[in-house]
């Protein structure tokens, strides 16, 4: 009897992946495409936020921009180092934590539709923020970044628990999502029905999703939660690989298939409800930035770093365009990324129509 595979691989297919042994006992399978697209995606966001850097009501050349930074000195230091540079590193910072959440969420309910705003991560946020504007909790939306993690953590929580029946069954989880989502969000608008015009207006601009204004204090916190997460964002890159075929097949192959699910979902609910606390809610890039990233890999599964490159670029250059499309007048990134975000969720609903 042959034994041999009567369709053996193909040359393309066996230099599609590579082996990297960074130790004896660690070895990881690396997409060649994905590593170039990364690279890619890299260097076209840095690009992007030099651009940014320059742009503005005021234009500063790239040599002063230089200068500037090197020397924390000069007529532009105010523009350059304490406005944009803050800026423009938290618009990174934060479209990378949405990307990655995104793709974290996307991989355990295999739902394109899924992100973390559709599971009520940002109507959680909000609804814990105005509660505790509403109770004197808190007294500003400046002091607010601690109360939505909180808030982002716990509506997740209880979609979670509200979904689980003998397992997370992922379209369970979305419509739970949904459903609480929607619940939230009544909370927030019966908050701005009844207070104050100066209190309402402050929480419309938070909810908008705005970086204006933020810098340092926000970018920080955000970046030791992505420093400290990337031990767990290297597990998630692998933990995920089967999770893309079905339930079944994957415990076949000896996939605590629910452990994995709950691991990636509270991985990725942490950083988008850290990303919504620095800059408020941003909505879609969470849901478009992976299957961007995907499209441009050509992978089976959601790359996670290309996911999280593409959210920081998509950001930074939305914020870019928020900042100068309308001088002297500045829009929410979020309002902006909505708008955009808008006719691409209406064009993936018809696509998946059209497939079915």
């Amino acid at each position: 009897m042959d034994l041999r595979d009567p369709h053996p691989p193909s040359r393309a297919r066996r230099t599609a992946t590579a082996v990297l042994r960074p130790h004896p006992r660690l070895s990881f399978l690396v997409h060649r495409r994905s590593v170039g697209v990364a690279l890619g995606l890299l260097v076209l966001l840095l690009a992007v936020m030099a651009v940014s850097t320059c742009l503005g009501q005021t234009y500063v050349s790239p040599a002063e921009v230089w200068r500037t930074l090197r020397t924390g000195a000069g007529p532009y230091d105010l523009v350059v180092n304490e406005l944009r540079v803050p800026r423009i590193v938290l618009g990174a910072l934060v479209g990378a934590a949405l990307g990655a959440a995104g793709a974290l969420v996307q991989t355990v309910t295999r739902n394109p539709l899924a992100s973390p705003d559709v599971i009520g991560v940002g109507h959680g946020a909000a609804a814990t923020t105005v509660i505790a504007l509403a109770t004197g909790a808190v007294s500003s939306p400046g002091a607010m970044p601690l109360v939505s993690v909180a808030g982002g953590l716990g509506a997740a929580a209880l979609v979670y628990v509200l979904a689980w029946r003998r397992g997370m069954q992922a379209g369970r989880f979305v419509l739970v999502g949904v459903g609480i989502g929607v619940a939230l969000s009544a909370v927030v608008q019966l908050y701005l029905a009844d207070s104050e015009l100066e209190a309402a207006e402050q929480v419309k601009l938070w909810l908008a999703g705005s970086l204006n204004g933020r810098g340092w204090e926000q970018a920080g916190p955000l970046g030791v939660v992505l420093l400290s997460a990337l031990p767990a964002l290297v597990w998630a890159a692998r933990a995920a690989r089967p999770l893309g075929l079905d339930a079944d097949t994957a415990a076949a192959l000896g996939v605590r298939v629910d452990r994995v699910r709950l691991g990636l979902t509270v991985l990725g609910v942490v950083l988008a409800a850290t990303a919504t606390g620095a800059a408020g809610p941003i909505g879609f890039v969470a849901l478009t930035s992976p299957q961007l990233a995907r499209r441009l890999t050509r992978t089976p599964q959601l790359p996670l770093l290309c996911s999280a490159l593409t959210g920081a670029l998509v950001l930074v250059a939305a914020d870019l365009v928020a900042r100068t499309l309308l001088p002297p007048l500045e829009i929410p990134v979020g309002a902006l990324t909505s708008l955009v975000g808008g006719p691409y969720l209406l064009w993936l609903l018809g696509r998946r129509s059209a497939v079915r």
